[in-house]
C-alpha cells in the first residue's frame, strides 16, 4: 500500500471569503480532472481529504473517477492562518517564508510549524491505519502541511526549500518514506 499526498490544484480566490471556504478555478478542475484519470491513480482504494472546500471539491473529483466515496480527516487542514486571515502574495509569501524559517515560532499569530507537522503526520497516519489494506490511499490536502509531512517522510528538518512549486502536486509515501519531492499533477 502506498499513500499519495495529493494538493489541490488552483482555487478562485475572493479576499471576501474565508480562505477554507474557496472553491477550485476552473483551470483547478480541469487539471484535477485529468489527474484523476491518470494511471497514478489506478490503485488507489481510499479517498481522504481535510474539510477546507478546495480539498473537498478536489478529492470529490478524484473519488468520483474511480468510484469511491471520499472520506473528510478536519486535521487535514492546511496550517491554521486565521490570525491574519487573507493576506495579499507578496505579504503571504515573506509570512510564510518565516513560518517554514521559524517553525518553534507562532508568526503573526499562525499555528506554529512544528505543531502542524506534528498534526498532519498524525492525520495522514489515521488515514493510513482505517483505509482498505488493498490499494493506494490518497491524502487531498494543502501544499504548506503537505511540504511539512513530506520533510518528517524524507527524514530532514522544516525546510521551505521542499515545498511545491505551484498548487496542484503529489508525493508518494511508501514503506514509511516518501519516494520523492513534489510532482505535477497534470499540466498547467
Amino acid at each position: 500500500m502506498a499513500l499519495l499526498f495529493i494538493t489541490h490544484p488552483e482555487v478562485t480566490v475572493d479576499p471576501a471569503v474565508a480562505v477554507p471556504r474557496w472553491g477550485l478555478s476552473a483551470a483547478g478542475r480541469a487539471r484535477m480532472t485529468a489527474f484523476a484519470g491518470s494511471d497514478v491513480v489506478a490503485g488507489v482504494a481510499a479517498v481522504w481529504s481535510s474539510g477546507e472546500t478546495k480539498a473537498i471539491e478536489a478529492a470529490a473529483i478524484l473519488a468520483g473517477a474511480l468510484g469511491l466515496e471520499p472520506r473528510v480527516d478536519e486535521a487535514l487542514h492546511e496550517n491554521d492562518r486565521s490570525a491574519t486571515g487573507f493576506l495579499a502574495p507578496a505579504d503571504f509569501e515573506l509570512t510564510a517564508d518565516a513560518f517554514f524559517a521559524r517553525p518553534l515560532e507562532s508568526v503573526r499569530g499562525w499555528e506554529r510549524a512544528a505543531d502542524a507537522q506534528l498534526r498532519i503526520v498524525a492525520a495522514v497516519e489515521r488515514c493510513l491505519a482505517v483505509s482498505p489494506a488493498q490499494g493506494d490511499v490518497a491524502v487531498v490536502a494543502h501544499g504548506g502541511v503537505g511540504t511539512l509531512a513530506l520533510c518528517h517522510w524524507l527524514g530532514v528538518g522544516i525546510d521551505r526549500a521542499r515545498d511545491q512549486p505551484f498548487q496542484g502536486h503529489y508525493w508518494t509515501l511508501a514503506d514509511g518514506r516518501a519516494l520523492q519531492g513534489w510532482r505535477s499533477i497534470a499540466a498547467r
